[in-house]
């Protein structure tokens, strides 16, 4: 008979790593980011502020792309970030450190500088559950950027991501999975976790997500109430096979599908 392995305590580098691994794709982001702030105003953004930043991995790459760039990452939580600084800010030279800046703060504060890009990625926002929360924040970031300033946040849904159900994505040393615990249709909140499996053991609810789910049409209504001028809603391509191909283009209507992930542009 063979013994179950006992799960212990994954450590803070650990955790994190894997995290990283298996859900950021930051250079698609920048890429993404880079291409379409140049088809809106002629040139390239020079400037990013990282909201919900964590380890602030996208705005250490940020820098290094070009030597008039400029980030900051934000973050409430110490524990990302000194992850962060210890495995992303080390990998700047010492010019590159001289742009980027950790900020251990809340995005609702203000802030002594304007950026031409804010992001809030991982769909972190989804943490105000309130109208009038993510109103106050939207303003804030109206606030933030500079005239020729542009919001980009990602999004998701779909039929499944409102059912209880574990989803195992397998990578090169573990698996990771996304389990939607609980949904409640009444006040649209959800209850999330992320697990990861490693050398035969499983540790469970290494990150927690007690969210509201929002939709692309409350969030754009939010916008333009927070003062921005226009939004644009991104939509993901297609494969043959049905999976999407990791190309976004602008659209206002789409078919509802078992699962999506989508980009909205607003623009100060």
């Amino acid at each position: 008979m063979t013994k179950k392995k006992m799960a212990s305590a994954l450590t803070v580098e650990e955790k994190h790593r894997l995290y990283e691994d298996s859900v950021q794709c930051h250079e698609a982001d920048i890429e993404f980011i880079n291409k379409e702030y140049k088809r809106l105003f002629k040139r390239d953004p020079l400037s990013l502020r990282e909201d919900f930043g964590g380890t602030a991995a996208m705005a250490c790459d940020w820098v290094k792309q070009d030597a008039t760039r400029t980030a900051w990452g934000i973050d409430l939580d110490p524990e990302p970030i000194e992850y962060g600084k210890k495995h992303h800010y080390t990998r700047l030279n010492e010019e590159e450190q001289t742009r980027m800046k950790y900020i251990e703060g809340n995005v609702l504060d203000e802030f002594d500088f304007k950026s031409d890009v804010i992001v809030a990625f991982n769909f972190s926002y989804f943490c105000f559950k309130k109208r009038k929360q993510l109103l106050e924040y939207f303003k804030k970031v109206h606030q933030g950027l500079k005239d020729e300033g542009t919001f980009f946040i990602d999004l998701f849904g779909g039929t499944e991501c409102f059912q209880p159900m574990e989803e195992k994505t397998k990578h090169g040393t573990h698996n990771y999975y996304w389990d939607c615990d609980r949904y409640n249709p009444l006040t649209g909140e959800v209850l999330y976790y992320i697990h990861f499996k490693i050398d035969g053991v499983k540790h469970k609810k290494v990150f927690t997500y007690d969210w509201r789910m929002w939709s692309p049409a409350e969030l754009r209504e939010i916008l333009e109430e927070a003062g921005f001028s226009k939004s644009i809603i991104y939509w993901e391509g297609d494969e043959e096979d049905g999976t999407g191909d990791g190309e976004f283009y602008p659209s206002e209507d789409e078919e509802n599908c078992d699962s999506w992930v989508t980009y909205i542009c607003a623009i100060k």
